[in-house]
Parts: structure tokens; sequence; C-alpha cells
């Protein structure tokens, strides 16, 4: 009888927490706004965790457990939100940006939604599908290396490549010590000086399409990403935002 009661006590005890992370990112996970509008918050002594006034944005909180209030009110967790934007070029995927450039939030203004965070990112000059998202395990889990989800673009280069031409890019390039490589490179269509080719990735790697290109000397004119997995861009206008169905959720995360 006392085995099973000390037992029992020790499965009534509170579970440690391993999923501690810093007050900024809590406020950015339960959907309350981005990291860097977090730190300043609390830089300003606006936030609170527990009733006492949090003076350092690193501090290692639950956001599950702790009670966590801005200007007196509690932040609680806001719905899950899954987005895709067809991105215009010239936007950076980003919530602040430091030297004022336009940012993909602005096609997002006027929607009733909780703060979202970009899955991955798209450079200013690209364009295409973007998705975003306050669920950031959904999100991690897409941005894995390990899950090699596919990511396809259409690329308008300034040349008319031969075949001989296309297996070069296939075979690579060493570009500052490091290897980039595509999982396929098509050509889709060619005339006069330029041409579309179709390229697929399953790895992320900073400007990896016009770094790898660029070792041979050939100008990206547009890069647009037309699907992640198997969900595509389709007929998503310019700068307009779609709710993912469950359907297409469920296919990324396959």
């Amino acid at each position: 009888m006392a085995r099973k009661a000390i037992s029992a006590r020790l499965e009534a005890r509170p579970r440690p927490s391993a999923t501690k992370v810093s007050l900024a990112r809590a406020l950015s996970k339960l959907g309350f706004c981005s990291r860097t509008q977090a730190e300043r918050l609390v830089a300003e002594g606006r936030v609170q965790v527990g009733g006492k006034t949090a003076r350092d944005a690193l501090l290692r909180i639950d956001p599950d457990r702790d009670r966590i209030t801005v200007d007196g009110e509690r932040v609680v967790a806001e719905r899950k939100v899954y987005l895709i934007l067809n991105k215009p070029r010239g936007l950076v995927t980003t919530r602040d940006d430091p030297e004022g450039r336009g940012t993909v939030y602005a096609c997002l203004e006027g929607l009733d939604l909780p703060f979202v965070s970009p899955v991955g990112r798209l450079d200013k000059a690209s364009e295409g599908l973007l998705l975003l998202s306050n669920d950031t395990r959904w999100a991690n889990s897409l941005l894995d290396p390990a899950s090699h989800v596919a990511k396809t673009y259409h690329v308008q280069i300034a040349a008319a490549p031969d075949e001989r031409m296309l297996e070069r890019f296939r075979q690579g390039a060493v570009v500052d010590g490091e290897l980039l490589t595509a999982s396929s490179i098509a050509l889709l269509r060619s005339g006069g000086r330029t041409a579309w080719l179709e390229i697929v990735l399953d790895e992320g790697r900073n400007r990896q399409i016009r770094r790898l290109l660029g070792a041979f000397d050939t100008e990206v004119l547009r890069l647009v990403r037309v699907a992640i997995g198997g969900l595509q861009l389709g007929e998503l206008a310019k700068g307009k935002a779609r709710h993912l169905t469950s359907e297409e959720r469920a296919m990324l995360a396959a």
C-alpha cells in the first residue's frame, strides 16, 4: 500500500516543462506580436510575468503555464492561422524593416488576423508562394532540413541554354566553399535571349538559385516560387492571401 501511495504522489506531481522559451519568443508564439516588437515592449516596461514587470526579453518562461500580461491585459494563445500569399516582387519578408522598405505585411492589412510569421523566406526580388502562420510547431516541421519538402520555382534567366549548359547547372557549383545543387532543373521555354527554367529544391539555403546560376555567369531576371510540396500557387492573385484548407495543411505535414 505504501508503495502505491508513493507512486500516486509521484504521478500527481506536475511534470517539469520542457517548453521554456525566451519571453520575446513566447509573445511571438502566442500570436501577440513579433520578437522585435516584444523586445521593445519589454524595454518599455509594459510586460509582466506572474505579476512582476519583466526587464529582460531573454527571460526563460513557459508560455503554457506562466501568466503574461501586456499593459495589464493577459496574453492568451490566438487561434491558429495558416495562410498562403502570392508575394509581389519588391517586398521583404519581415515585420519591421530597419531600412523602411515595404514588407509582405502590407498585403495583410485589413484582414482580421492575429500576428503571423513567414514560414521561410523569399528575398525582396523574388515573388510567388509564401506561407505565413502563428503555429510555430507546424512551421518548424516544414523548415526542418530532414523533412526535404520540395519547393518548385519558375526562373527567368538572361540566356538561352542548350542541353550542355543545363547539364552544367544540374551538376551544381561550389560557391564560397558551399556546394549548391538542385533536385532537378528543366527547360520550360526559350525565346530570343531569355529562357524560363523550372528548378526544384529540397533544401533552403540563402539565395541558393541566384548563387548557383551566378556561378555560371547567368543572370536571374525573375524568380517565382510556384509550389511547396503538393501545394500549388495556382490562380491566387498577386498580393492576395487566403487561408489554407485542412486538406492542404495535412498534405504539407505528410
